[in-house]
């Protein structure tokens, strides 16, 4: 089958619409010192904006207001979103929001529950309410089979109890999405779920938002930010579960796999610009007689880096076609090479781009050293490296059997090669 990530001359306009409001319209804004509330004031006019040009959400079906793209012009599109941190929020498909649109879609396509429509999907696409997913604990880490937080079913109530951090936009959120414990005498991934709580429920406490290498400092409000949250007895309705009891790690699965590839292209964007800040620097900076163009360790750095992007682009498209084509779970292999390889990437460029402006790239005059913060969690969230790692080596290892040792009383492979070598040139010769 042959591989095809070309789009139509339609969508390609969009394209090179949506990469020229990135650029004239949201990069400046990451200029500016902004508050929650002026940001949210700014970004609305620009929402409405994408909203016009039916680029809204568009990871959702046309049926929830998205424009039900597949993964490959979603790709495309979150390679010129990465661009700018504030660039998916002003799209409408910024994380967790997006990923929990579609599991809350998922949910209630699987159990018919339209009251959770009406009071969190909808509400969330239409950016009137905010979100949290609430999965990661202090001590489960990379195995998420180690889950402690509990929910326990009395009456017509979930009962909830639990330590979670790194929940991101818990601070900000009007609801979290909870995964919980909730029949723990199964396999961890048949035993868990996932809860809808309301933020103002008795019982959940935000106490901080964790400051993290990306924002060393703790602050409330920023979009993005990861909460370390306490549920203490909290109670929600049975009506709150999201999809069916015990099936949270299939639904997790189901919003982790486009959402790396997602990932992965936004980070290409974010090298991107890296990429052009070295370029653009090396043809500029004169040193010891002449330009950082003309030197052979910042050819060879430009060269690497061209060569990377190249093989991480083509990587997370091929990715993505295999999941337009034959879905997600065929495409495994593909969504965890990327992670690991898009991050080291991604790291990669930006640390060679600020190489090239040495001082002023390690300032804050430029957003290198931000973006270079920003990138080694990249190789932590979603999954660690090696995690991803050690799920392609097994499932290429697969694919192969064990052969046979030979015995003392067999040939060895070399002197089968050699009579098989021998009849034929005695073939040979009796031809002759």
């Amino acid at each position: 089958m042959a591989w095809d990530f070309s789009t139509e001359p339609e969508y390609e306009a969009k394209l090179a619409w949506a990469r020229e409001f990135v650029d004239e319209e949201i990069l400046p804004l990451e200029t500016l010192e902004l508050s929650q509330e002026q940001l949210d004031r700014a970004i609305r006019p620009l929402q409405e904006e994408v909203k016009r040009q039916g680029l809204w959400a568009a990871h959702l079906p046309p049926e929830l207001g998205g424009m039900g793209f597949g993964q490959v012009k979603l790709g495309l599109l979150h390679e010129i979103l990465g661009r700018c941190m504030y660039a998916p929020v002003v799209f409408g498909n910024n994380a967790p929001d997006s990923g929990n649109a579609e599991l809350l879609a998922v949910g209630i396509e699987q159990t018919g529950r339209e009251d959770q429509r009406e009071q969190w999907l909808q509400p969330l696409l239409d950016g009137k309410l905010r979100s949290a997913f609430s999965m990661t604990e202090p001590g489960a880490g990379a195995d998420p089979t180690m889950i402690q937080t509990r929910a326990v079913r009395d009456g017509d109530e979930w009962v909830i109890n639990g330590h979670k951090w790194f929940t991101s936009n818990g601070s900000v959120a009007d609801f979290l999405i909870v995964m919980c414990v909730t029949n723990p005498d199964v396999h961890p991934y048949q035993g868990c779920s996932m809860i809808i709580v309301p933020r103002d429920t008795p019982g959940v406490e935000v106490l901080r938002d964790i400051p993290t290498m990306e924002h060393p400092v703790e602050h409330f409000g920023r979009i993005g930010g990861h909460s370390e949250v306490i549920y203490r007895d909290v109670r929600v309705p049975v009506e709150n579960l999201v999809g069916r009891e015990g099936e949270g790690f299939k639904l997790a699965q189901l919003r982790l796999g486009p959402g790396r590839i997602h990932h992965c292209m936004r980070w290409l964007g974010q090298s991107q610009r890296a990429f052009d800040m070295l370029c653009e620097r090396a043809v500029s900076r004169r040193l010891h007689g002449s330009l950082l163009a003309e030197k052979q360790m910042v050819q060879q750095w430009v060269a690497d880096s061209m060569a990377e992007m190249t093989a991480a682009r083509l990587m997370t498209l091929y990715a993505a076609w295999k999941m337009d084509q034959e879905g997600a779970p065929a495409a495994r292999v593909e969504i965890a090479m990327i992670k690991y390889y898009g991050a080291a990437v991604l790291y990669n460029v930006i640390d060679r781009a600020i190489q090239a402006h040495g001082s002023l790239g390690f300032s804050t005059d430029l957003p290198l050293e931000r973006m270079y913060r920003a990138a080694r969690a990249a190789r932590i969230y979603d999954g660690p490296d090696e995690v991803h790692k050690v799920t392609v080596a097994r499932q290429v290892l697969k694919r192969y059997q064990p052969h046979e040792v030979p015995s003392e009383h067999v040939p060895t492979r070399r002197e089968a090669a050699k009579r098989k070598f021998a009849e034929l040139l005695e073939l040979a010769t009796a031809n002759d």
